[in-house]
């Protein structure tokens, strides 16, 4: 009751849990919230639940027809829906970026509302959701939204790409550190790293043979070999001399983790690119550049939802939960704190933050310990964590509806399995993303070099 309606810090009813601190139960609590909505959002694009409301919503049809919809109206009322449903969400995120701004002591009214009344922001959220779904002209805030959604998921894009190049510093730090005291480390690091390069040229192999043919297909193979030949530059440019002279820590760890992360926005460009068609010897038209077991109806569809949204999940837990803390925060502005000494950890993200404060205060109850870490102050930044998440609800609505753009003007080739449009902005959005992502790896390599005089730590 204390922590649904109250400023009491949630924690599991098991003792035998470990000990979880106020901060990381707070963030906790909210990506709960954000699953959940997400999770829906993916239920209602469900072709099952389309039919289900097909058939037990009265007014279906009439709603259908004043969208001008027509025979795929279920999955365009999924679209709208989760349109909707994002904009509430965005809107919570929002309000609390709002309200959250320059608090510095957990100890003000607005640290207690932003740690306490679980049950209470359920409801806010429950109604933000629901009230999107009366707005007037529904026409005009879809074609609106779009737009904000689409700047939201750009935006959020670029937040996770510094946080990976961020992420893979930080690991290859730790676990070198780790090998100045124990051989067992320097072992670690070359089996991960035999691994992940493993997986980037299995990969660059299997797209090969599957997106690709003798004739044709042009388009795949120069964008196939293009972000293959930029794996290999970087890897080759993190272990070079001159590399090496002002960046000891640098090594293949790192781009093995960003040639694993190229390869699956490679794959996922070409799984959104639209398929070629030629004529064959029988003057018949066929479907080439895309996988045999893809040309059916939907039958790899299950798969690729899956995968996709297990992946979303990771990626969006990892920059919203645990890169909001205030040193995150502060090297995506570019201030990176001074080097000092590493304590080697398989589980190295999730040791404690180093700016949290002491364990100064314990609290024992019947289920989980909590650790009031925040007595001297904030942990981290409420504003940037509410703001992370706000950007992440965009593009999430923006990724689950695969980048539709949700106009009248739309519906039309929609209707006609006519999905150039769209997914050319997928298409485009990823092969940017990917080429982004491997110029701030290269930045982080070349700017010791360029900029001698200045002094870069990762």
């Amino acid at each position: 009751l204390a922590c649904c309606c109250g400023t009491a810090a949630c924690s599991l009813c098991c003792k035998c849990c470990p000990k979880i601190k106020q901060s990381t139960s707070t963030r906790f609590m909210y990506a709960l919230y954000f699953i959940l909505v997400t999770i829906i959002c993916c239920v209602m694009m469900s072709t099952t639940v389309a039919n289900e409301m097909k058939t037990h919503i009265p007014f279906y049809k009439q709603m259908c027809k004043g969208i001008q919809a027509g025979e795929m109206c279920e999955k365009l009322v999924g679209y709208s829906a989760v349109y909707k449903v994002c904009f509430g969400m965005a809107c919570f995120f929002f309000l609390f970026f709002l309200f959250t701004i320059k608090i510095d002591s957990s100890k003000s009214c607005r640290a207690y509302i932003h740690n306490g009344f679980w049950f209470i922001k359920l409801i806010l959220l429950a109604a933000m959701c629901s009230g999107a779904f009366f707005i007037p002209d529904q026409d005009t805030f879809l074609n609106a939204w779009r737009y904000v959604g689409a700047t939201g998921g750009f935006l959020f894009i670029a937040i996770q790409l510094i946080l990976l190049v961020e992420f893979a510093h930080k690991w290859n730090k730790n676990w070198t550190a780790g090998a100045n005291h124990k051989q067992m480390w320097n072992g670690l690091l070359a089996l991960v790293t035999l691994i992940l390069y493993s997986i980037a040229v299995a990969a660059l192999v299997l797209m090969a043979l599957f997106y690709t043919r003798s004739e044709g297909c042009m388009y795949n193979k120069v964008l196939i070999g293009v972000n293959g030949g930029l794996c290999l530059f970087v890897s080759l440019m993190a272990i070079s001399p001159c590399v090496q002279n002002r960046q000891p820590h640098s090594g293949l760890l790192q781009s093995g983790v960003i040639s694993c992360y190229v390869m699956y926005l490679t794959f996922s460009a070409l799984s959104s690119k639209p398929p070629e068609t030629i004529l064959d010897e029988n003057n018949q038209n066929i479907t080439i550049c895309v996988p045999e077991f893809s040309q059916g109806l939907h039958r790899d569809e299950n798969l690729v939802t899956g995968l996709g949204t297990t992946i979303l999940f990771g990626c969006i837990l990892y920059s919203c939960l645990t890169s909001t803390t205030r040193a995150s925060s502060e090297a995506l502005r570019g201030i990176y704190a001074s080097p000092e000494t590493e304590v080697a950890r398989c589980c190295f993200c999730c040791m404690p933050d180093g700016d949290a404060d002491t364990e100064e205060h314990i609290e024992k109850r019947r289920g989980q310990t909590v650790i009031y870490d925040e007595k001297r102050g904030t942990v981290y930044s409420y504003a940037y964590f509410h703001f992370v998440f706000f950007l992440a609800s965009l593009y999430v609505m923006m990724t689950v509806t695969h980048w539709f753009q949700s106009c009248k003007s739309c519906f039309k080739s929609f209707l006609s399995h006519s999905w150039a449009r769209s997914c050319s902005h997928l298409l485009y959005v990823r092969m940017v993303s990917c080429w982004v992502c491997v110029c701030l790896y290269l930045w982080t390599l070349i700017a010791p070099l360029c900029c001698p005089t200045r002094e870069f730590s990762v």
